[in-house]
């Protein structure tokens, strides 16, 4: 049972724990209320129906990880947005569950609520290009990593930890990071 937080959290670690764990089919409304340990209508207060839950997977994925880049920006990281998204990225991928887990269920439910992140990922690269004194250098690095972690996402991940270091250094090289 996902435990600690408000019931929104509650709800929506649940409800990604839920979709990993079982799988998108699985993620009923009663089938999240009963893992958050809330009631039905506990649950339809947070979120009146299954899209709003679907919605909430979706916008607490891209805030967990904007707040991530941007703490890390406040820390002193200043015009390094790409190394600190390296660095966020391959924190992210050693994570027993992945935190965009949720994602999956949301796809298979409804592919059109994908917009918000694909609007996010966006920015982040216009971002990312913004600063960058290498534009294909960043290009390579932002589809790397997205990749990794779409892999990761999947259960699709084959890279042994000596390839994903050979990766690595070459990511670091481009970005002049060795």
């Amino acid at each position: 049972m996902a435990r600690g937080g408000t019931s929104h959290d509650r709800i929506l670690n649940a409800a990604a724990e839920l979709a990993v764990s079982e799988g998108a089919a699985h993620l009923s409304l009663d089938a999240v209320a009963a893992r958050a340990g809330v009631s039905k209508g506990g649950l339809l207060y947070n979120f009146p129906n299954k899209a709003a839950l679907m919605q909430g997977l979706v916008e607490r994925f891209i805030e967990l990880f904007r707040s991530e880049i941007e703490e890390s920006a406040g820390e002193g990281h200043a015009g390094r947005l790409a190394p600190t998204y390296l660095s966020i990225v391959l924190r992210n991928l050693d994570e027993k569950l992945p935190r965009s887990s949720g994602l999956l269920a949301v796809l298979a439910e409804n592919p059109c609520m994908m917009e918000p992140v694909k609007a996010f990922h966006r920015d982040l690269l216009d971002r990312l290009l913004d600063e960058a004194s290498d534009p294909g250098a960043v290009l390579v690095l932002f589809m790397v990593l997205e990749g990794l972690r779409a892999q990761r996402l999947l259960g699709t991940d084959i890279l042994e930890p000596e390839e994903r270091n050979i990766l690595l250094v070459r990511i670091n090289s481009l970005l002049g990071e060795e």
